[in-house]
């Protein structure tokens, strides 16, 4: 079991920064592959970045020189820089992919997600 507990959302006006963390807790060896998603009110949730367990990262086509994943220790992070509004949406801390390490596959763990708005 790997516990997530993120923090950092806020209300940001466009072209601000946030960074978001998310701690984590428990069985670390399910922790090799993390990411970050977000989920708008009334889309779907969208793979934003992850982190596998070589250290290797990517981060989604929307985001792509805006956003930085990195963990250290037992914390994940999420960097993000000329945020727009379309960023707006709650964030979730992801561990453990259900397959390849991705965007585009389910996650065993998540947490309770942190609200992120961009006016």
């Amino acid at each position: 079991e790997v516990q997530l507990v993120e923090s950092g959302g806020g209300l940001v006006q466009a072209g601000g920064s946030l960074s978001l963390s998310c701690a984590f807790s428990g069985n670390t060896r399910n922790t090799h592959c993390m990411a970050w998603f977000r989920q708008a009110p009334g889309k779907e949730r969208e793979g934003v970045a992850f982190v596998d367990g070589t250290g290797n990262t990517a981060v989604a086509d929307s985001v792509e020189g805006r956003f930085t994943i990195s963990k250290a220790g037992t914390n994940l992070y999420l960097q993000m820089d000329s945020l727009k509004p379309e960023d707006t949406g709650m964030y979730y801390c992801a561990a453990e992919s259900l397959g390849f390490c991705r965007l585009d596959v389910d996650f065993r763990y998540w947490g309770q997600g942190t609200q992120v708005t961009v006016s």
